[in-house]
C-alpha cells in the first residue's frame, strides 16, 4: 500500500481543523486493488478498476477550497484541498459517494492536495497501463 499525506499550507490550517481535517484525519491510500482516502470526517472509496483518468491540477481559490471537503457547482466533482496551488485530479467511471451519505449525490471525480503529486499521478498512472 502507498500511503500519500496531504500538504497543508499554513493558510489553510486553521479552516481546515475547524472541520477536523489535520495531517493525522488526511491521506490518500492506493493498493493493489482499492483508492482510499480521507479527509477529516469525509472518506472515499472506490475499486481501482473505476479510476478512469487522473491529471494534475492547481491553481484553486482559497474561499473555494479552504476547510471541509467542497462539492464543485460545474462538474459535481469532490475537492479535498490543504492547499491551492497543486492537486491531482481522478475521474471515475462510475460517481463515487462521498459528500451526501445517502449515496443520492454521487462525484464524477475528485480533487487531493496531496504532498507529493507527481508520486499519486504516478501511483495511478500505472493502474492504466495494466
Amino acid at each position: 500500500m502507498q500511503r500519500f499525506p496531504f500538504r497543508f499550507a499554513p493558510a489553510y490550517r486553521l479552516p481546515a481543523l475547524l472541520f477536523g481535517v489535520t495531517p493525522g484525519t488526511a491521506r490518500v491510500e492506493v493498493d493493489d486493488t482499492e483508492l482510499r482516502a480521507r479527509f477529516g470526517p469525509w472518506s472515499l472509496r472506490t475499486p481501482l478498476t473505476n479510476v478512469a483518468s487522473v491529471e494534475r491540477t492547481g491553481g484553486f481559490q482559497f474561499l473555494k477550497t479552504a476547510g471541509p471537503a467542497h462539492l464543485s457547482f460545474a462538474d459535481h466533482g469532490v475537492t479535498f484541498a490543504t492547499n491551492g496551488d497543486d492537486a491531482v485530479c481522478v475521474c471515475f467511471h462510475e460517481p463515487v459517494r462521498v459528500l451526501d451519505p445517502t449515496g443520492r449525490l454521487r462525484h464524477p471525480g475528485a480533487t487531493f492536495t496531496v504532498a507529493d503529486p507527481p508520486a499519486l499521478l504516478a501511483a495511478l498512472e500505472d493502474l492504466e497501463e495494466r
